[in-house]
């Protein structure tokens, strides 16, 4: 074993929707935030929004916005995200929203199709940030 160690910090945020299993909303490892699918959820009702993919996209990753946010940390902090749609169809619907939060310089991404998603949500956005001043190149 390595003498190295690792800080691991759960990060919450009143703000986005409790875990619905058991999982964190997010982990701290050192300056690496893992952020767990985030559902359109609206946290005050604890149930989808309604209006389709698209505000279930926008929710999600308002959702994710809060996370950042409790980790000291913005949209511009991400370097990876995985979209899961419940209809690869809805692709171009959740790309437009998802544009309007990464304007500048957007993460690598990933974007699948799958059977289904929890609570029959139609989007679901996960995501891999890095806490620290960003610099682009």
């Amino acid at each position: 074993m390595s003498d190295r160690s690792v800080l691991r910090t759960v990060i919450t945020s009143p703000k986005s929707p409790a875990a619905i299993g058991p999982y964190s909303p997010a982990i701290l490892a050192n300056e690496t935030l893992y952020i767990s699918g985030q559902l359109g959820i609206d946290s005050s009702k604890g149930e989808l929004v309604p209006g389709g993919v698209e505000k279930e996209a926008e929710q999600a990753l308002i959702n994710l916005g809060s996370i950042l946010h409790a980790a000291n940390a913005d949209y511009n902090n991400v370097v990876k995200t995985t979209v899961l749609l419940a209809d690869i169809n809805d692709f171009v619907a959740v790309n437009q929203v998802y544009g309007r939060f990464f304007t500048r310089d957007p993460p690598a991404r990933a974007a699948y199709q799958v059977a289904a998603l929890p609570k029959a949500a139609r989007v679901e956005i996960e995501a891999i940030a890095i806490i620290g001043n960003i610099r682009t190149e």
